[in-house]
């Protein structure tokens, strides 16, 4: 990837949408939840404090997130969609 987040943003590839509903059903493009979950593929530095002190992010390349459904801006590199986004956007670990 050709993508490097800054300060507290993280770079996260969402999972893929369900296409039977849990009473299977097929669903259209249209019908589709978009997902709030997916894995971390990049992350920056972290944030740097009013006093100067660099504050490391919690999460980590790897780690399986629950995000809230309208976090991120959803970008495309390399023919793949990726959604960049805050630390504090991410709900909790999985």
């Amino acid at each position: 990837m050709k993508i490097k987040p800054l300060e507290d943003r993280v770079v996260v590839k969402a999972q893929e949408a369900e296409e039977v509903s849990n009473g299977g059903i097929i669903l259209p493009d249209t019908a589709k939840e978009k997902p709030q979950q997916g894995e971390i593929v990049a992350t920056g530095p972290g944030k740097v404090s009013d006093s100067g002190n660099l504050i490391k992010l919690t999460v980590k390349k790897g780690d399986s997130i629950l995000y809230g459904k309208y976090s991120g801006t959803e970008i495309t590199v390399d023919g793949k969609e990726y959604l960049i986004m805050r630390e504090s956007d991410i709900l909790a670990i999985m």
